[in-house]
């Protein structure tokens, strides 16, 4: 019992010392669309909650990519 109490409190002070980037998210894919992986379309798509479905073909990922891309600024 006093164990699992000491683990829980451990774990909430490690979680409040280095906040929620403990686990950094990855950055985002560089270059174009097309050179991604499946997983990068994936990820990318996710972290803006555009991800329509898992099964979702490679190119259908890529139009979503590009047509939620911003245009780089020069």
């Amino acid at each position: 019992m006093t164990t699992g109490f000491a683990g829980i409190v451990t774990a909430v002070s490690a979680w409040s010392i280095w906040g929620s980037d403990m686990f950094p998210a990855e950055p985002d894919p560089k270059g174009e669309p097309e050179e991604w992986t499946t997983e990068e379309l994936k990820r990318w798509l996710r972290a803006r909650n555009l991800m329509a479905s898992d099964k979702a073909s490679r190119e259908v990922l890529i139009e979503r990519v590009k047509a939620n891309l911003r245009p780089t600024r020069s």
